[in-house]
């Protein structure tokens, strides 16, 4: 099967899990959300867009077996006990099918839908095909009816060769970092790409014809806007922005929507570095890893190593993740090493007092 059916395939799943996680948004209830195990929030629209994006593969790529690498399973969903909110999740799913006439009237049961979620468990690897999968990214950013995305890639023998990735949130009109801010009713994207073919977006709900992006052109860091996410200020990255010449305050967003943005010029710098050294699920970054090396951008690590997805579940990289453009690479990195450097002068610094 080409590259070319299984785009059409996984942006249709991806554009039905998007349908789904909107109607979610438009009424979300109390019950909806809860937290996992680990503490991170979880809801129905996670679960559903899972079930969704499950299906649709399935039913479109029957030529082949599905190896669907993704964040949820009903291990959690079992542990609610609570028979009204698989309910609804099924509800849900099925709605989101009927949509589509090629699924209308199909029956389908919560063992289904359950069935479907654990189709996730894959342990992906660097042989063979794998879809990789983000059901909801920036759940968080969801429930606060902010910046949310939906993440499906294609690893073959270890490589991305194919993304796609919903934002429903982002405007469709780019204006270099202000489309984030902006309240225009022309809202929702949908981004795709393919090794050799570059990046396209088009509206995520009306029929539009496909816009090819390319990253930023700007060659002077320090004209430079970066991204980073909702969490917990990371003190490196205002060290690296420091060293770039970078004035403006970092554009905070959630998800892999920050890869789409910059892949069409929202912004220049995209830094993903943590206060400990912790692993990095592959379904957050491998759709937007895509659709930023097509648009002519670099993502690495913190070593300016390409991102290895062939490891199983969690990236193989070193210290941190940087999305930048090509222009830009080198200077970024030079930062990153005299930051990475200093950091760790400052922390054998403080080690040696506590020892005296």
């Amino acid at each position: 099967m080409s590259y070319d059916e299984m785009l059409t395939a996984a942006k249709k799943a991806v554009s039905l899990a998007a349908r789904l996680s909107n109607e979610v948004r438009k009424s979300l209830l109390v019950t909806d959300v809860w937290n996992k195990s680990d503490e991170s929030p979880v809801t129905v629209a996670d679960y559903g867009s899972q079930a969704v994006v499950s299906l649709v593969l399935e039913r479109e790529l029957q030529k082949e077996p599905v190896s669907l690498v993704a964040e949820e399973d009903s291990g959690e969903l079992r542990k609610v006990a609570n028979e009204n909110v698989l309910a609804r999740i099924t509800e849900l799913v099925k709605d989101t099918l009927d949509t589509d006439e090629s699924y209308a009237a199909s029956p389908l049961s919560s063992d289904d839908v359950l069935n479907a979620i654990d189709r996730g468990k894959s342990e992906g690897g660097p042989h063979g095909r794998h879809w990789i999968l983000d059901p909801i990214g920036g759940t968080r950013g969801f429930i606060r009816g902010e910046q949310y995305a939906i993440g499906l890639a294609l690893l073959v023998e270890g490589k991305v060769v194919l993304g796609v990735m919903a934002c429903p949130k982002l405007p469709l009109a780019s204006t270099n970092g202000n489309t984030l801010k902006s309240t225009t009713e022309n809202v929702g994207c949908l981004f795709y790409g393919a090794v050799g073919t570059g990046t396209y977006v088009q509206s995520l709900h009306v029929d539009s014809p496909p816009v090819k992006v390319e990253v930023s052109s700007v060659d002077d860091p320090a004209k430079a806007s970066f991204f980073e996410s909702y969490h917990t200020p990371v003190p490196i990255h205002n060290t690296i922005a420091t060293k770039l010449g970078i004035k403006e305050s970092p554009i905070k967003i959630n998800s892999q929507t920050k890869y789409a943005a910059l892949s069409r010029g929202d912004g220049e710098v995209y830094l993903r570095f943590t206060r400990k050294p912790r692993p990095e699920s592959i379904w957050n970054h491998a759709a937007g890893y895509i659709l930023v090396s097509e648009a002519g951008g670099k993502v690495t690590d913190a070593a300016g190593n390409p991102l290895d997805f062939s490891k199983g579940k969690y990236l193989d990289y070193k210290r941190g993740i940087v999305v930048t453009t090509e222009k830009l690479l080198p200077r970024l990195l030079k930062a990153v090493k005299e930051s990475i450097r200093e950091e760790e002068e400052e922390e054998q610094k403080a080690a040696s007092l506590k020892l005296h």
